[in-house]
């Protein structure tokens, strides 16, 4: 009987090592996946940096430290990490994405950075969640062709910006009349800047600064930026 308990005993202890073998080895590539993505994260915003025109696009934004600004579609945060030193301890970065795997890498960037002033949140579809009147500045980069209902989220960004506030849209535009048409943009990754304008202006917003086309490289699509305030 000794050795019957004996032998069980052996294979539970076995059995427990075989599943914490697998448990650190899942965790071991889990962090090397996460360290490899970071890595790779920085290798292309460092491709971006020479065609994005980020500092133009900050410079669009009229930061002063103290200001509360919102990267809507932030992504993994290469306009939130810029926007955060601009700012300073005593203001705030609130990046909002509706891919909490993005949210979680722009977290685990931030933190090893300062000032530490970066809040991830989490949109909705129609909704980015910002409280009303809280915001100085709100930038729409890449993201506004993705708005499913854009009437309804830039109601959102005047409520939740302070009067002053600005909002700074880049995007892609169309590079022929044909694909601009409504028919063809429905699932497009482009839209006109005449279209958005209009939107802006029909919502409230007075526009301040248009650049058509803001960037134009021979291998991509026309980018514009557009530039407008809450009265």
């Amino acid at each position: 009987m000794d050795e019957a308990r004996d032998l069980r005993l052996y294979r539970r202890r076995l059995l427990l090592l075989l599943v914490c073998a697998i448990a650190v080895f899942g965790v071991m590539y889990v962090l090397y996946s996460a360290l490899n993505t970071l890595r790779t994260l920085e290798l292309v915003e460092l491709e971006r940096d020479r065609w994005q025109r980020p500092a133009d696009v900050l410079a669009a934004l009229d930061l002063r430290a103290g200001n509360t600004v919102v990267d809507l579609g932030s992504g993994a945060g290469y306009f939130a990490l810029k926007v955060s030193p601009v700012v300073g301890g005593h203001g705030r970065v609130i990046a909002v994405d509706l891919r909490k795997l993005s949210l979680a890498f722009l977290w685990v960037r931030a933190a090893s950075r300062s000032p530490h002033n970066i809040q991830t949140l989490v949109g909705e579809e129609d909704d980015p969640r910002l409280a009303d009147g809280t915001v100085d500045a709100v930038l729409i980069a890449n993201t506004y062709h993705e708005f499913r209902t854009p009437k309804v989220m830039i109601d959102h960004v005047f409520r939740s910006l302070r009067s002053g506030g600005r909002l700074v849209i880049v995007d892609r535009a169309p590079r022929s009349s044909d694909a601009a048409a409504p028919e063809n943009m429905a699932h497009g990754h482009e839209v006109p800047m005449k279209a958005v304008e209009e939107q802006l202006q029909h919502e409230g917003f007075e526009i301040t600064v248009r650049k058509d086309p803001f960037i134009d490289r021979p291998e991509d699509d026309p980018w514009w930026l557009l530039v407008s305030r809450k009265p």
